[in-house]
């Protein structure tokens, strides 16, 4: 891989446009993949935002959850925001119906934690390994993380409830930093898929 990675964003539903470019100006080629050909192509791959229940059906639509599931298994550098944070997750504590996710971090997640769309806000969150003091995050009927695994480092909590954490080569975040200018958690996804690399 040339030091400047292709990271697909999973654009089948959400904030795909955000996350591009976001990720264009963290020094990464970012391209849309809605299809298993184009999943074969990136280096990396975000899973934005968006309805995890909309997602995890089209997934299964477009071909994409095998495939999916695969790839991050075999180690593919993989980062989720939001309903992205609950695809990767291994269990759902309260799935809906016929509800799948692609796994990657051994975590159980709640969906909509932080209350509804009007209960939506933005706050500043300290990351582990994010430098320059903290992130501004924007909550948008946002999932808590209720348990991790040995294996999953937690990186940032927000009153008491985990909302970002990293094990081995995934990524995920409760918020949306992709909705505030600040590129700093994107630019460490991309170093993340450069030392995959």
């Amino acid at each position: 891989m040339s030091s400047t990675p292709v990271i697909g964003v999973l654009a089948l539903q959400g904030d795909v446009r955000e996350h591009l470019i976001a990720l264009a100006a963290a020094d990464a080629v970012a391209r849309p993949v809605r299809r298993p050909e184009e999943l074969a192509e990136v280096d990396g791959l975000v899973v934005p935002g968006g309805e995890s229940t909309t997602i995890s059906k089209l997934a299964a639509l477009f071909g994409l959850m095998e495939p999916l599931r695969e790839r991050i298994a075999a180690g593919l550098p993989v980062y989720g925001t939001c309903a992205g944070l609950i695809m990767l997750a291994d269990k759902i504590l309260d799935p809906r119906s016929g509800q799948e996710t692609f796994g990657g971090i051994d975590m159980i997640v709640r969906r909509n934690a932080f209350g509804r769309q009007n209960e939506s806000f933005e706050a500043g969150v300290t990351v582990a390994g994010i430098e320059d003091g903290p992130v501004e995050g924007v909550f948008i009927r946002a999932p808590w993380v209720e348990s991790v695994g040995a294996d999953v480092e937690v990186l940032a909590e927000h009153e008491g409830h985990v909302v970002a954490v990293r094990q081995g080569r995934a990524l995920a975040t409760s918020f949306h930093p992709e909705l505030t200018g600040d590129h700093r958690i994107h630019a460490l996804f991309v170093d993340m898929v450069r030392a995959a690399g």
